[in-house]
């Protein structure tokens, strides 16, 4: 008589059978890949401006957006940027304590309030914004202007093809 317990199967060096289920190839599944490479680019060039600064990649996103489109709402903001409008919420918040962004009411709509960066918000900004520059540019160091175009031609593309299948969902 074997004295021992059975064991589970030895390994084999292969991965493990799933159960039927449905299968998603997450490696080949655009989404999920986007998905990390925009976590993996976001969290490395995070590191230029939390240290520096203690901005989060919420917050820092919101700065950069309203650099470049100065006067926008918090709503606008989150349009923009395609964020949680709570977490975009509460990166202005945080902003608008730190003394980074200024809230105003809109000329035309007393009931709008409309975001800028503050003097201070500009102070941080025009030192971010060359080193995400930089940043991008080592990103990019290995691909070629033609790649690039491509690149950016198909992120256009799927960004329109992403709002047709977001307005057909709604539709029906």
């Amino acid at each position: 008589m074997n004295s021992s317990k059975p064991t589970a199967n030895p390994p084999t060096g292969k991965a493990p059978q799933a159960p039927a289920h449905a299968q998603l190839d997450l490696e080949h599944f655009l989404p999920y890949r986007l998905s990390v490479l925009s976590n993996r680019v976001s969290s490395a060039i995070a590191g230029v401006y939390s240290e520096r600064f203690a901005l989060g990649i919420t917050e820092w996103r919101v700065m950069a957006v309203l650099g470049r489109y100065p006067d926008l709402s918090a709503n606008e903001v989150a349009q923009r940027t395609a964020m949680d409008k709570v977490a975009v919420s509460r990166a202005v918040a945080r902003l608008v304590e730190a003394g980074r962004l200024v809230r105003e009411m809109h000329d035309d709509d007393r009931r709008r309030s409309v975001l800028s960066l503050s003097e201070d918000g500009y102070r941080i900004y025009d030192e971010v914004a060359p080193l995400a520059l930089d940043f991008e540019r080592r990103l990019l160091g290995g691909i070629s202007e033609a790649e690039r175009a491509v690149l950016f031609n198909l992120l256009d593309r799927l960004d329109e093809l992403e709002l047709q299948a977001e307005a057909e969902a709604a539709g029906g």
